[in-house]
């Protein structure tokens, strides 16, 4: 029997994950019961299992833009620790990471191999995350890079922008920022398929199929809500200058799913539209 440890479990992915692998052997640890950081609370915790998938991580990343070390402790020194128990314990590590270990500039999908350029605070620390992970246990690490989530269970933008359409007549969102909107029950459900493949190493990008922009995302989740998308308005990154640069073109290529025998997740427009019918994105309030 396979025993999987999620880390990060009480996330919007980790809760998803656990939804995932229901009826199997599964270790759900929240952040406030497993700090990845410490390596000896770390090893404890892989101790026993065959599985590791760690979706603990610092996500504020304005924030790690002045506090990049303890982004980096959560980031780098846990997905290493973590990585060094999975070795010794014999296990298989995902590593959860993100687009913005690319630095944004590309005009076609980033490939699975395509060099690492981080430009935020963030970006470093996962891309450190990577590179620590794949050192301590490459034939046991497998990266999966994901991108624009959302969910039922955490904050997110479709969420967003459902409460401020109950409060605004209109929004104005970047449409200078392309990326993959991608629904965390299909990034959990891939993961599961992923392991199941037999897959133990190498680097994938677990993102959704087809691409949008922030704004393209918008007005689609006002469609969905039966709101009138033409109260979504584009504007341009100037009007929201924020701590941390946001990468421009954060399209992930899936070329790496084939050679495993799997398909990449669906298109974005797709699993919105479950999304929304599921009840898994927020309704905007009377």
């Amino acid at each position: 029997m396979t025993r999987y440890l999620i880390t990060g479990a009480g996330g919007m992915l980790g809760r998803d994950l656990q939804t995932a692998l229901r009826g199997r052997a599964v270790t759900a640890a929240a952040r406030r019961e497993l700090d990845i950081a410490d390596a000896d609370a770390a090893r404890e915790a892989v101790r026993g299992h065959d599985v590791i998938i760690n979706a603990a991580a610092y996500t504020k990343v304005d924030d790690a833009e002045s506090h990049e070390d303890d982004a980096l402790r959560v980031n780098a020194l846990g997905a290493e620790n973590l990585a060094r128990a999975a070795a010794e314990e014999g296990a298989v590590l995902v590593q959860l990471s993100t687009d913005y270990v690319f630095d944004g500039t590309a005009t076609s999908p980033y490939a699975e191999d395509a060099p690492l350029a981080p430009v935020s605070a963030y970006g470093r620390t996962k891309a450190e995350g990577e590179r620590r992970a794949l050192a301590a246990h490459p034939d046991g690490t497998i990266v999966v890079r994901t991108a624009w989530l959302y969910g039922q269970h955490g904050p997110n933008f479709a969420a967003t922008m459902l409460a401020l359409a109950a409060q605004r007549a209109t929004l104005t969102v970047v449409d200078d920022q392309r990326g993959q909107p991608t629904w965390t029950h299909d990034l959990a459900e891939q993961i599961v398929r992923l392991l199941d493949s037999g897959a133990r190493s190498g680097v994938v990008h677990g993102t959704s199929s087809g691409e949008t922009t922030w704004f393209g995302f918008a007005r689609a989740v006002f469609e969905e809500a039966g709101l009138d998308p033409e109260r979504v308005q584009p504007t341009d990154s100037s009007t929201f200058v924020r701590p941390a640069p946001r990468p421009a073109y954060s399209v992930l290529g899936h070329d790496a799913w084939a050679p495993l025998g799997l398909e990449s997740i669906r298109d974005w427009r797709s699993a919105l539209a479950d999304a929304w019918r599921s009840g898994a994105i927020a309704r905007p309030s009377a």
